[in-house]
């Protein structure tokens, strides 16, 4: 039996290169290397395929879910900017710090949930690329407590800490966040 949000199977074609040996005079193929191969390779992730499959539908089920969010906010915003009816503009100063404060405080949140959006696609990202659950920062591998609670969790507990009181992250964790801009 399958789960419902099994991958799609892709695969992914390679290049080759035939190459004629001097000495023998027989031709061999050699896997062409394109950019990502010369890329600094991760340590790969210690979870199993099953623990994987697991991660990858609750990243997809909050996906879906921060999406709905995402799409309800900003049908609100653009509601509330785009009504265009004065007789619902306030007159008292009161209610129109409090439209303000209501209109930055749902721009706040929708920011929020984009920023979250993007975590979770780093992370399933990360599933496909056999990194998921190994710290970015650090590289050694992420509690699966971290996961469960934190699907889209990218540092250990100590090294979040250790970002959070403001030390500089290692040069590991500089390309690492390089790396992920690029992207």
């Amino acid at each position: 039996k399958r789960p419902a949000c099994k991958s799609s199977g892709k695969k992914v074609a390679v290049e080759v290169q035939t190459k004629r040996s001097k000495r023998t005079g027989s031709e061999t193929s050699l896997p062409i290397r394109n950019k990502q191969a010369s890329k600094p390779r991760s340590k790969k992730t210690p979870l199993t395929k099953k623990q994987l499959e697991k991660f990858r539908c609750l990243l997809l089920e909050k996906r879906r879910t921060v999406l709905g969010d995402l799409n309800e906010m900003s049908e609100d915003v653009a509601r509330r900017l785009g009504s265009g009816n004065i007789s619902n503009i306030p007159t008292h100063m009161a209610d129109i710090g409090t439209d303000n404060f209501e209109h930055e405080f749902n721009l706040g949140l929708l920011e929020s949930e984009q920023v979250l959006l993007r975590e979770i696609d780093q992370a399933l990202r990360r599933i496909e690329d056999g990194t998921y659950g190994v710290c970015l920062g650090t590289g050694k591998a992420i509690p699966i407590a971290r996961l469960r609670a934190k699907p889209w969790a990218k540092y250990t507990v100590e090294y979040a800490r250790m970002l959070e009181q403001g030390r500089s992250p290692r040069p590991a964790e500089q390309a690492n966040q390089q790396l992920l801009a690029d992207e």
